[in-house]
């Protein structure tokens, strides 16, 4: 059997539109608390930072804040993103549920596999009825926020077979590389040719996978 494993934010889910609100009110909160200088970041820098863990995300932005404040805000970003997609605000891309029901169709088997909580991951399985095409969810903070190429070995163990990467970032394709597998960049999301060149195919838009496959 072939396995899909997808990334998610970037790879499916337009998550700039509830990320960039998030982002603002956790930097909101910094800025009022003296830990970081006024900025207005632009939607295409916020941008940068989706594909990342937490920690990752926190270690590099803003390096010299104290643990409990990154902790504080990642919380922030994590609850408000939480409640911005059970109030309707998340969006996937265009055609995705249609991509995602062809592939399912042709018996191509869907895990996915997304640097995020829990509780971020359940309430879009909820919100969007994902397990209407994936047989299984993974998420980096059930692992410690290991690296995907890491995590992609308890996958392969619970789930034997051939496998094709799909994903937006760098992080995506470090699973193929790492494993010696095909993959796909989606050149769509929020990476760019160069983190991306290592994938065995490129896709300007998510239809452009039945082509691949």
């Amino acid at each position: 059997m072939t396995h899909l494993l997808f990334d998610y934010d970037g790879t499916l889910h337009n998550s700039i539109k509830i990320y960039s609100p998030a982002f603002r009110t956790a930097y909101n909160y910094l800025e009022e608390k003296g830990l970081a200088p006024h900025k207005e970041y632009t939607d295409k820098e916020i941008s940068y930072w989706l594909g990342f863990t937490a920690d990752e995300m926190w270690n590099c932005f803003l390096p010299n804040l104290k643990q409990e404040e990154k902790k504080k805000c990642s919380s922030i970003i994590g609850n408000e993103m939480v409640s911005l997609t059970n109030n309707g605000k998340a969006e996937l891309y265009l055609q995705t549920e249609e991509i995602l029901e062809q592939l399912y169709n042709r018996g191509f088997h869907l895990i996915l596999l997304s640097n995020c909580k829990h509780a971020y991951m359940q309430a879009h399985i909820n919100y969007f009825q994902l397990d209407r095409f994936f047989s299984a969810f993974y998420c980096s903070e059930d692992f410690s926020f290991k690296p995907k190429y890491e995590i992609f070995n308890t996958i392969n163990a619970d789930w034997p077979g051939n496998y094709i990467i799909i994903g937006d970032r760098y992080l995506d394709i470090d699973i193929a590389v790492h494993h010696k597998l095909p993959s796909v960049g989606c050149l769509y999301g929020y990476g760019n040719i160069t983190e991306l060149q290592s994938a065995t195919f490129h896709i300007d838009k998510l239809p452009d996978i039945l082509q691949c496959l």
